[in-house]
């Protein structure tokens, strides 16, 4: 890999990249060499690097983009998005997650928190959307997997859900506990 081959792939949009999207990227074929010259980068402040096996072309990069290729396959969802959405209201300084695994990681002074779907769910590209260089849940999706995860959940405003895009995500789920939950949450709501 020559130094042209490195600037072209800072060049890309993405704002964080992998070990192997870079390995692959730069059609390197021995990784230690590219470790070595990953290093160089970072020592010539070229390269951010964030945590192992994850670089940035400086410190500005996108958290979310972050948080999605720390474990993959994963999506933004849960709090993130509802707060974004203004279905609830307490501010949650972490990032929450939709991955394979449950697990939390500090990384650059920020919390990523990462909860566990089953594969069915998890893989069910049904409700998220991609958002360039990253994927995030619909307010509607995220809901449904709070609601999947917790039995009593608080949600401050339900009315910029969408109900029939709801009832449409529940199949997925395939869980009765939380049709019963939805039926509540939304007739509270009308009553």
């Amino acid at each position: 890999m020559e130094k042209a081959d490195i600037l072209t792939i800072l060049r890309s949009k993405s704002s964080v990249f992998s070990f192997k999207e870079i390995l692959i990227g730069s059609g390197e074929k021995k990784s230690q060499l590219l470790r070595r010259r990953l290093n160089y980068y970072v020592k010539q402040g070229e390269l951010y690097p964030i945590r192992r096996g994850l670089y940035a072309r400086d410190k500005n990069y996108d958290r979310f983009e972050l948080a999605t290729k720390i474990f993959t396959p994963s999506y933004i969802s849960f709090e993130t998005i509802l707060v974004e959405a203004g279905v609830i209201f307490q501010y949650y300084g972490s990032i929450f997650v939709a991955t394979y695994q449950t697990k939390e990681i500090e990384c650059d002074d920020q919390v990523y928190s990462f909860r566990k779907l089953k594969d069915t769910i998890l893989l069910n590209n049904a409700g998220v959307e991609n958002r360039g260089h990253y994927y995030a849940a619909t307010k509607e999706r995220a809901f449904l997997d709070i609601l999947y995860l917790n039995n009593d959940y608080y949600f401050d405003n339900l009315g910029s859900l969408d109900l029939s895009k709801i009832r449409a995500l529940l199949p997925l789920y395939n869980n009765k506990r939380m049709v019963k939950a939805v039926d509540m949450y939304f007739k509270e709501t009308r009553a």
